[in-house]
């Protein structure tokens, strides 16, 4: 852009923004005016500079972006309008209130709001220049703060300001804001420094002069003069270490230039040899810088009179950046190898690494998360990835709602409340219609359609169609799901219970007392595990007609063969230790297989029916006949032709074309051979149960894995 942006900026924004005025009173005009002065006593380029004017004329512009981006391209057009965009969103954001709480909540809204947009560090410099543009304002015309303000620029844009390293701006936000939150305490303090004022000045003056004159004759030039003092970093002190107005060290305090690092130390050996330090209160933050990159040495010395004096010495570059921090450096491009924030900056592209590592920092500081990443995790990172991984977006309410990147309408729902997010059925964002799979962006305002009654769709949790990117969203979906379907099992198997008992005389049990005889914890237990197939009607029969003869169908036991223990027979099988010549039957409600624990039970009429020790049904049986249970054990006898097992397997999968294709697929390449299946569908959920034929379940845990990695399929496991 040419040498004259700035004053072409001007003269566009000038006939839309006379008679203007900002929420503050403040004349629009004259408030850009003003933060063109503050950036440029920072040493920011004119580009940034004429976008304070262009931030404003956006709300004048009908198509600002088309309009901007004609006359002054489009980085101008894009600063301008993600500026203007956050100050509305923050002020839309920002809870006024008097109460602790809700005052509280309106800082952390801006806060959020902030980081929101820090991507773009430009924008973060325009809005720290405007809020101390406005804190200016109104102390200049001794006006009350609106509500919120100080607290915001003291605990938000202060800290920031400190975070970036650009201690100009932060000082003076910290001093204007703390005069506004507690005025008494602010006039007190300047009432202390203003008593002594004229003897401090001739003290201070006395001093430069006798330091300039000692480090002139070691041959070092250097630059001393007394440091600004400032009220809120000495009440700060003051609390922070518990001592009064009298004790704080640095009320007398010098600063010096000098033009290298070796020069440094070489004027730090002069002081301590001049003046008696005070040993625990030196810092060298050049071999350690802090962590927004400052570095200066520290250091307090006594005088002749036993005057505590502080005084810090760095070179000129140390003393910019410690002034203006990032801004020193403007647009991540004059960096060059010094860097900032302690991170080494060959380019522009490490550069705003090292500036996006700052603003990350700044985020854990104010949410005070675990602050202990250090520098190696943004080296080598894409911005982008480097860049926060959530974004903030409001209610109409101007609640902010903190979401993942990426995140829908649907996201939005389900984060302000589950039922909502389960009846969502339209989104409008900034008041337009949109559907519920776009992504949203910062700043935005959401609201929610919502039908009476209802639950989502499955489309939600497919993720090729985009509608969900929360973790806690979809397991709510699943949830509901899960729930549908726990709910559909429960009434079939309540249904099948209930007629039993009809049909033996027994309606009035109390369902509750036969779920805890049986074992369960509740009816519903009971419902749910006989609606699953999983436990065995004939064990609800055996408990209501304990001393019955149950009759027992073919379907009930699979007939194998007689044992002998001392002969095991030629086809393997079963051995009952310590019988002879007893008839073995697998019971078909667990469908037992080597090398399964398994238990023998004494059937009347039947042999023995053998069970696998973890089998539910033998549990109850067990537990009422204790002494008809017998100890078996498979035969390991080697035979020509090995017995098959049959052995049940059910599968819990999205209902799709070709499912029971794919799973067979792979029955079939592991060579195991499928002789029945049932399947079942609800609500777009399939249960399936395939009977199989095995020689040994080892090799089943493997097939149960690869039908796990077939596309659907939720849950497998052998009943």
């Amino acid at each position: 852009m040419e040498d004259g942006v700035l004053q072409k900026a001007r003269n566009f924004s000038q006939p839309l923004l006379e008679g203007s005025t900002l929420d503050s009173g403040e004349d629009v005009l004259a408030h850009a005016d003003a933060m063109v002065e503050i950036l440029d006593q920072m040493g920011d380029s004119q580009d940034m500079q004429a976008a304070c004017y262009l931030v404003y004329a956006c709300d004048h512009l009908a198509k600002p972006e088309d309009v901007i981006g004609k006359a002054f391209g489009a980085s101008f057009a894009a600063l301008a309008i993600e500026t203007s965009r956050l100050i509305r969103i923050q002020r839309q954001a920002r809870i006024p209130a008097s109460e602790g709480v809700q005052a509280d909540l309106g800082v952390e809204n801006v806060r959020k709001m902030l980081l929101a947009f820090s991507r773009d560090l430009r924008v973060v410099m325009l809005r720290l220049a405007s809020r101390l543009q406005t804190l200016r304002h109104y102390s200049v015309l001794k006006k009350p703060l609106p509500s919120g303000l100080a607290q915001e620029s003291l605990q938000v844009f202060a800290p920031l300001a400190n975070r970036l390293g650009i201690w100009q701006i932060k000082w003076e936000l910290e001093d204007l804001s703390f005069r506004f939150t507690e005025p008494d305490t602010y006039h007190q303090v300047a009432h202390w420094l203003d008593e002594k004022r004229t003897e401090r000045e001739i003290y201070i003056a006395s001093a430069c002069a006798s330091i300039t004159y000692g480090l002139k004759e070691q041959g070092i030039e250097a630059k001393v003069y007394g440091r600004p003092k400032h009220i809120y970093s000495i009440v700060k002190k003051m609390r922070d270490k518990n001592i009064g107005f009298e004790k704080v060290l640095d009320i007398r305090a010098f600063r010096i230039l000098v033009d290298s690092v070796p020069n440094c130390y070489a004027a730090l050996s002069w002081v301590h040899s001049q003046y008696a330090p005070m040993v625990e209160e030196f810092n060298d933050y050049i071999a350690r810088p802090k962590s927004n990159g400052y570095q200066s040495l520290h250091t307090v010395v006594r005088d002749a009179q036993q005057k505590a004096i502080e005084i810090q010495i760095r070179t000129q570059s140390m003393h910019d950046h410690a002034e203006h921090g990032v801004a020193a450096h403007w647009a991540y491009k004059e960096a060059g190898k010094k860097g900032y924030s302690g991170v080494s900056a060959t380019g522009a592209y490490d550069a705003k690494i090292a500036v996006l590592r700052q603003l990350l920092a700044w985020e854990r500081e104010m949410s005070s998360a675990d602050s202990q990443s250090s520098a190696n995790n943004f080296q080598g990172t894409r911005v982008s990835e480097a860049a926060p991984d959530r974004i903030y977006v409001l209610t109409p309410e101007a609640a902010v709602v903190e979401l993942p990147e990426g995140a829908t309408p649907i996201d939005f729902a389900y984060t302000l409340h589950t039922n909502l997010g389960h009846r969502c059925r339209g989104a409008h964002i900034d008041g337009v219609m949109v559907p519920l799979n776009t992504v949203l962006k910062n700043g935005q305002t959401v609201s929610i359609t919502a039908i009476k009654d209802g639950g989502p769709s499955r489309d939600w949790l497919n993720p090729e169609l985009g509608f969900l990117v929360s973790a806690r969203a979809r397991a709510k979906v699943r949830a509901w799901f899960n729930a549908q379907v726990f709910q559909e099992t429960v009434f079939k198997g309540r249904e099948v219970v209930e007629k039993l008992l009809q049909r033996e005389g027994k309606s009035s049990t109390n369902l509750d007392e036969l779920s805890g005889q049986l074992g369960f914890k509740s009816s519903e237990a009971l419902f749910e595990s006989v609606g699953k197939e999983e436990f065995s009607l004939r064990a609800i029969e055996q408990f209501l007609r304990p001393n019955a003869v149950i009759n027992v169908t073919p379907d009930d036991y699979i007939l194998l063969k007689k044992s002998k223990p001392t002969k095991p027979s030629e086809n393997g099988g079963v051995l009952v230790v310590g019988m002879d010549s007893l008839l073995t039957q697998l019971a078909k409600c667990c469908k037992p297989a080597p090398p399964d624990e398994i238990k023998g039970f004494v059937t009347r009429g039947k042999g023995v029916s053998i069970h696998r020790e973890d089998c539910s049904n033998f549990a109850q049986i067990e537990r009422k006949n204790p002494d008809r249970v017998i100890e078996v054990t498979w035969s390991h006898a080697k035979v020509a032709q090995p017995l098959a097992y049959q052995v049940d397997v059910s599968i819990e999968a999205f209902d799709r074309q070709g499912l029971l294709r794919d799973i067979s697929e792979v029955f079939s390449k592991e060579k195991m051979n499928v002789v029945g299946v049932q399947t079942q569908s609800i609500k777009e959920v399939a249960w399936m149960t395939f009977t199989v034929e095995v020689f040994d379940t080892r090799k089943l845990n493997k097939v149960l894995g690869l039908i796990g990695e077939v596309k659907g399929v939720r849950n497998t496991k052998r009943r």
